[in-house]
């Protein structure tokens, strides 16, 4: 089930950044007082009461040298195109401004549910001072402070009651469903059409319950897959061409509903900061991965070109060392066939689960050959080990403290996990807990 998307859209300075970590509950954009300053992240993870849901901080889509008002147009035109909640966030100790007027007037015309927010309102007196705020025509606005926390949860009450109802429109379990991200002319949809033009069998394109999306499922081999392609990508125009932080925003949403993501490398260009980025997100999301480099025909080769390539691409994606690398060509078709029986491969190990004996038995072997560490004078004890979950394997490891439970030796844990029982392709979560 697809998490539904809040987007946070403002004029500058307003405090979209400080309430995006107050809700995510981390500091993952930059904040300081100066308009315009946001360049970290701006997509991450939120929840409220039972809701779980995605949230975009605007401020982090960085247009330009655009002039002042064409920005904040299409900041909120990237945040419409994308949400199913908007968060219009004001500024209470300056009230309404021409520029909170015009972010208005694009918010209008979305037809998305729109919460009028009211920030820096610190102390009760300053409540009164609000009112003209529904000048802007969205209803209620909501007093909140972000330097304090005030009024946060009124406001997620109001944005969660918006939230789409998932309708259960998707596919049988059997059913593999995969995704194609990277940058922006990597050949993402070459690739598409490549493996989709071979010797398969369309069986229809529907629109996913992912809006925007297109599903194109197939059979192949006997077996039934669906490529989530997303059709934003393709759009033309200044909006989506003037920033590639877009293209993760995009990326994300075709995420949520994958098995398996194929990362997509442009093997022309080598590889690049937001390439690392988008692939953190499908990592994070706990997702089976495949590093596909595209366009291996265009470049000059040797004997030695392949490895190289492959150092490269395990020097800078360390965090996703467990990901296959398959070459190939989208144009010439070349190696195309490789695709589908790794994708099979890591659908498989995404959804493995292995005995708890079995599991055991490995796992005390391992610590026979490395003994736990000790820290103070405090040696770790491992009594036993369970999965829980499976996409992606979760495993819990039941131990003395799990302060003890140091990432080195918790790395060695997964390293042998996977010696014994593979898993390629597919992130392994592991979390320690003391036995009561």
């Amino acid at each position: 089930m697809p998490k539904p998307v809040v987007a946070i859209v403002g004029r500058p300075n307003v405090g979209k950044s400080t309430i995006f970590n107050r809700i995510v509950g981390e500091r993952v954009s930059i904040v300081e007082d100066v308009p315009g300053v946001t360049r970290d992240r701006i997509y991450s993870s939120g929840e409220w009461l039972t809701y779980d849901f995605n949230i975009i901080d605007t401020g982090g889509i960085d247009i330009g040298d655009e002039p002042f008002l064409e920005q904040i147009r299409q900041q909120a035109e990237i945040a419409i195109d994308e949400a199913d909640v908007i968060i219009f966030m004001t500024n209470g100790r300056e009230g309404v401004t021409s520029a909170d007027e015009e972010v208005a007037k694009i918010l209008y015309k979305s037809k998305k549910p729109v919460v009028l927010a009211v920030n820096k309102v610190d102390n009760p007196e300053m409540r009164n001072q609000i009112y003209d705020f529904y000048s802007l025509g969205f209803g209620e606005p909501y007093p909140i402070s972000g330097s304090h926390g005030l009024g946060l949860g009124d406001l997620l009450d109001e944005v969660a009651k918006h939230f789409p109802e998932f309708d259960g429109s998707d596919y049988d379990e059997g059913v593999i469903k995969f995704s194609l991200i990277g940058r922006p002319n990597v050949g993402k949809s070459s690739l598409v059409n490549a493996l989709l033009g071979e010797d398969r069998v369309i069986v229809s394109d529907i629109e996913g319950t992912t809006r925007d999306a297109i599903d194109s499922p197939y059979k192949f081999d006997g077996k039934e897959y669906v490529i989530i392609d997303t059709a934003g990508m393709r759009k033309k125009g200044k909006v989506y061409e003037s920033t590639e932080k877009y293209s993760v925003l995009r990326a994300l949403r075709a995420i949520e509903r994958s098995d398996v993501v194929l990362v997509v490398l442009n093997a022309e260009e080598g590889i690049r900061e937001q390439d690392k980025k988008i692939a953190g997100y499908a990592h994070e999301a706990g997702r089976g991965i495949i590093i596909v480099v595209n366009k291996w025909d265009a470049i000059e080769k040797d004997e030695k070109t392949m490895k190289e390539f492959e150092e490269s691409i395990r020097a800078h994606f360390l965090f996703m060392d467990y990901a296959p690398i398959v070459y190939l060509s989208a144009l010439t078709k070349k190696r195309i066939h490789t695709v589908m029986p790794i994708i099979d491969q890591v659908s498989e190990s995404h959804a493995l689960r292995v005995q708890t004996n079995t599991l055991n038995e490995v796992l005390m072997d391992a610590i026979a050959m490395n003994p736990t560490p000790t820290h103070n004078g405090t040696r770790l004890k491992v009594y036993y080990t369970t999965q829980v979950a499976v996409k992606p394997p979760t495993f819990i490891v039941f131990v003395n403290d799990p302060e003890l439970l140091h990432f080195s030796y918790q790395r060695f844990l997964e390293n042998r996990i996977r010696d014994a029982f593979g898993f390629e392709g597919s992130p392994i979560r592991m979390f320690g807990r003391q036995r009561k």
